[in-house]
């Protein structure tokens, strides 16, 4: 899902020499467990075992785990013009349990309940704060299949982005729309249904009725248009196995344009079915950005395995939703762009093929869909395109200096933080990238995802469950990785102290961290360039301890030293010291608080009462405030900053020292 959130990842630069420089950590790895504990059809639950974090996987309503759903057919009613619901959904199940003798499912309790039949019995039900219940007599025993009729209508809630199921307005074209969105826990808000992430049905039909004016989109493929009296049944049928939450229903006035795509290796085609507004001018203006969703579907399933939903579909439907929303086969969004085009399509296989297995673990949708990004344009974009994505997603990501990627257990009933775009879209999808470079090996890097769909594929995964495809793939152990970057919060800064001497180069790398408290040391692969008369050197090295010396032997006479000249990894940049220890700086200073909430005093420990520059740049390098004095202590009004990470540097205009603080 992207609720108006456009984000941009890595690229990567190689030139001349590459030394790789290898410093193994013994000792203090933390081993990871797992637990696998199977279910039934291929449906399985995960635990972590044994490791920093641990999470629990629940379902929403735990009262339906005694039952394994196989189908879910919608047959509704629905306009454009309002809310207004009515229909009967049919729920085929196995029981789970040694015997079910009551049928319990989510369902808003604003909604009318007409009947409920269990194979084809007419039962009682009792329908209160949002979950119903209906008798089944006699109970049945484990193992049985059954089906689940329920007739109801009525007004679902509305208002807010996370809604089931809206209604408005195009404000750009004029068009009168009702979508739904389900996404994380709304789906029981227009239609009853299981909220459980684990329990992925089979297959799904949608039949939509609606006025023979308008057309109605959903999943799969559109099998039939039955003539209703004056109206019309759109039938939508798909046999793939479904998240609850990502069944869809769309209805407007629209047209219908349909291209297709071709991947590789396949003599098949993907029909893309777009279904845009009816408004004369709408399809010429977005055409040939939609044209290029071909272009994604070709370069992804080379990237991850071939589309998964090749016997289907892959479609749109528009309506002002905000951003877009990656229903299975069908995206709805509000418009069409590049990003927004390759981010929900991604979703298809991470999100919908693969989905994630609790809500702590939506990095496994949105990190990876917010990569896929960064990979379009790795394959169709400039390198200008590329700079500006990185940028822009690492300002997002050292914006605060606190968060994990993973959300707590504590806040998944939250959907602000499990869709916050800091840390699950632009820090989930940074440190792919960085899985990406600490591999070293795009061959083994994309192995793991093409895998990772094989194993996962029409089921659910978590973080974990990804880190241990990657360390197969890969023969490296990322539990430090996790620990740092998906539970741990916030990332590094350097300081840099370097000089030659003869044919080596010796430097002295310091980290400090934005969060001590949380994550102390990040122990990760680290690239600088090394610069000369002619050329360059890429020289990577493993930064094991806060404090690291590393020597290079070079027959070159280094004149520059840059950290992270790709921008491979989330860092807060670095002050590079040549030649001198930095407390001979004749401009050496320190500085207290920090963080600091309305002052910073800085103390300068060398040289007389001679005029200096004192100034504040933000992460990217803008210089926001600037100051001449000439005295030892100054001290500097930061009440104006806003919460972040900004760099203070003080220079006499020969000399110059940099050093990192935060604002509170």
């Amino acid at each position: 899902m992207k609720s108006l959130i456009i984000t941009v990842l890595k690229y990567q630069f190689m030139k001349k020499f590459v030394f790789v420089l290898a410093f193994m950590l013994i000792g203090g790895m933390l081993s990871a467990q797992f637990v696998k504990q199977s279910g039934t059809d291929n449906k399985c639950r995960y635990m972590p075992k044994n490791l920093a974090y641990t999470h629990e996987n629940k379902s929403i309503y735990s009262l339906t785990n005694n039952y394994d759903v196989k189908f879910y057919w919608l047959n509704i009613a629905l306009e454009r013009t309002s809310t207004t619901i009515s229909g009967v959904v049919t729920i085929n199940a196995k029981v789970t349990t040694a015997s079910l003798d009551s049928f319990i499912f989510d369902l808003y309790s604003g909604l009318v309940i007409d009947s409920v039949k269990i194979n084809n019995i007419k039962d009682t039900v009792i329908h209160t704060s949002d979950v119903a219940s209906a008798l089944v007599s006699p109970a049945l025993p484990s193992g049985s299949n059954f089906s689940a009729v329920i007739y109801y209508h009525g007004n679902p809630p509305s208002g807010g982005f996370f809604t089931g199921i809206s209604h408005g307005t195009s404000p750009s074209w004029g068009n009168e729309v009702v979508w739904t969105l389900s996404e994380p826990f709304n789906a029981y808000q227009w239609w009853p249904c299981k909220q459980d992430l684990t329990d992925k049905a089979d297959s799904s039909w949608v039949f939509i009725t609606t006025d023979s004016t308008n057309k109605a989109g959903s999943n799969g493929i559109l099998t039939n248009v039955i003539t209703v009296g004056s109206k019309k049944r759109y039938e939508w049928k798909s046999h793939h196995m479904i998240d609850y939450y990502l069944i869809s229903a769309t209805v407007a006035k629209y047209v219908d344009y349909t291209i297709y795509a071709h991947p590789a290796g396949t003599t098949d085609s993907v029909r893309i079915q777009n279904y845009v507004y009816d408004n004369a001018g709408c399809l010429p203006y977005f055409k040939n950005i939609i044209d290029t969703t071909a272009d994604f579907i070709e370069i992804y399933s080379n990237l991850f395995g071939l589309y998964p939903f090749i016997d289907e579909k892959y479609g749109h439907c528009m309506g002002p939703i905000g951003g877009g929303m990656e229903h299975q086969t069908m995206t709805t969004l509000s418009s069409f762009s590049f990003d927004l085009i390759c981010h929900e399509l991604g979703h298809q296989w991470f999100g919908d093929h693969v989905t994630c297995a609790t809500w702590s673990d939506i990095w496994l949708n949105e990190g990876f869909a917010t990569y896929c990004e960064y990979l379009a344009y790795e394959n169709l974009g400039t390198h200008a395109d590329l700079v500006s994505w990185l940028s822009q997603n690492h300002s997002s990501v050292m914006s605060a200096v606190d968060g994990s990627v993973y959300v707590p257990p504590a806040l998944t009933n939250d959907e602000n933080r499990i869709f916050d775009s800091r840390l699950s879209y632009d820090k989930g999808g940074a440190i792919i990238h960085m899985i990406r470079f600490e591999m070293q090996n795009d061959t083994n890097f994309f192995n793991t995802l093409k895998d990772y769909q094989i194993d996962f594929g029409d089921s659910v995964a978590t973080g974990l469950d990804f880190k241990a495809e990657a360390e197969s793939h890969s023969g490296l152990n990322f539990t430090d990785f996790f620990n740092q970057w998906y539970f741990g919060e916030g990332f590094p800064t350097y300081h840099i102290v370097w000089n030659q001497v003869g044919d080596t180069v010796t430097f002295t790398s310091t980290q400090t961290v934005s969060d001590a408290g949380v994550t102390p040391l990040f122990k990760m692969l680290m690239e600088y360039r090394l610069h000369y008369s002619g050329g360059d050197t890429l020289v990577r090295v493993y930064q094991t301890a806060n404090t690291n010396t590393f020597k290079i032997h070079t027959h070159r006479t280094i004149t520059g030293f840059f950290v992270d000249p790709n921008d491979w990894v989330i860092d807060g940049g670095a002050t590079i010291v040549v030649g001198v220890e930095e407390t001979d700086n004749p401009v050496f200073f320190s500085m207290s608080p920090s963080p600091c909430t309305e002052n910073i005093n800085v103390f300068l420990a060398n040289g007389q009462k001679t005029m200096r520059n004192f100034s504040i740049c933000d992460i990217t390098g803008r210089e926001i405030y600037s100051v001449m004095n000439n005295q030892q202590t100054v001290s500097i009004n930061t009440s104006s900053l806003a919460r972040g990470i900004y760099f203070l540097k003080v220079t006499d205009g020969s000399n110059f020292l940099s050093k990192r603080f935060v604002k509170q």
